[in-house]
């Protein structure tokens, strides 16, 4: 029975993930090469777990405990004990195979190698290690600790007991798994970011302004969130790269990222984090 993960990648889909772990009662180290990071994901969990008691929501006993069972390193401690490493650092391919690798090299054989990958082959990824039986895909939503839905991902050579491993676990935690095999975006971005990509497609157009497009969207649709105010949230560099493995991987013209995406990420307008996106945010 697995009892002790490892979350790689102190971002924010990291930190997330690493609070939902421990909530549902796993020891959990969240590991990052960037002290500062480290700091500010602590600092982040802390938060989020008392506006949870603000609301009535959380137990302080529960709060208590969750901060308990997590630790912040840079480096994996007592790589033996631990039966989960799941990644979350960015949608680089090269940077998620390169620690996988790494992960294969110094956790046990039997210990099970998950990627939150977006829009990345699971059966590729597992292909550069020596247990692509135990490698898998769990895709989290943003943010981690509200969203219900992981996406769990087989891979060509994902086996029955790791995916019946995963698929308890991820109910263990309190979320829906749904069941994606292994095609470019996956379930939900294939389908989502489509609509992204569009909504772009029509500011760059002049059809409507962003917040014009959001707001049919919203009432027309009854999206709580409008398309580019999603992706100003998600990051339009993570927008893109999603955009560009359903374009290249499925070698669909209707894929292809808008200009005006590629612009604002050149630019370094990636949204909501950087302060720029299709909207401005203050501070």
């Amino acid at each position: 029975m697995i009892n002790k993960i490892a979350v790689i990648g102190a971002g924010q889909m990291g930190e997330g993930i690493a609070q939902v772990f421990a909530m549902a009662g796993y020891q959990v180290q969240l590991i990052d090469v960037s002290p500062a990071q480290l700091a500010k994901a602590e600092k982040g969990i802390t938060q989020s777990l008392d506006r949870q008691m603000t609301k009535g929501t959380l137990p302080l006993s529960v709060k208590e405990d969750a901060l308990k069972r997590l630790s912040f390193f840079e480096t994996i401690q007592n790589p033996e004990t631990i039966g989960l490493a799941l990644e979350a650092v960015v949608e680089n391919f090269d940077l998620k195979t390169q620690l996988l690798q790494d992960l294969d090299a110094q956790l046990p054989d039997a210990a099970i190698l998950a990627s939150n990958t977006s829009s990345l082959s699971i059966t590729t990824l597992a292909a550069a290690t020596k247990r692509p039986d135990r490698v898998i895909g769990m895709h989290f939503m943003n943010p981690a600790p509200r969203m219900p839905l992981v996406e769990v991902i087989r891979g060509q050579a994902t086996s029955e007991t790791t995916y019946q491993i995963i698929d308890h676990m991820v109910r263990a935690l309190g979320k829906t798994p749904v069941l994606s095999q292994d095609f470019p975006g996956f379930i939900v971005n294939r389908i989502l970011m489509p609509m992204i990509n569009e909504a772009i497609y029509a500011v760059h157009d002049g059809v409507a302004t962003p917040q014009d497009i959001d707001t049919a969207m919203k009432l027309g649709t009854n999206q709580p969130m409008g398309p580019l105010e999603l992706a100003d949230f998600i990051g339009l560099d993570t927008c893109l790269a999603i955009i560009q493995v359903l374009h290249e991987g499925l070698g669909d013209e209707k894929y292809r990222p808008c200009p005006l995406l590629i612009k604002y990420v050149t630019s370094g307008w990636l949204g909501k984090k950087t302060g720029r996106g299709f909207y401005e945010y203050a501070g």
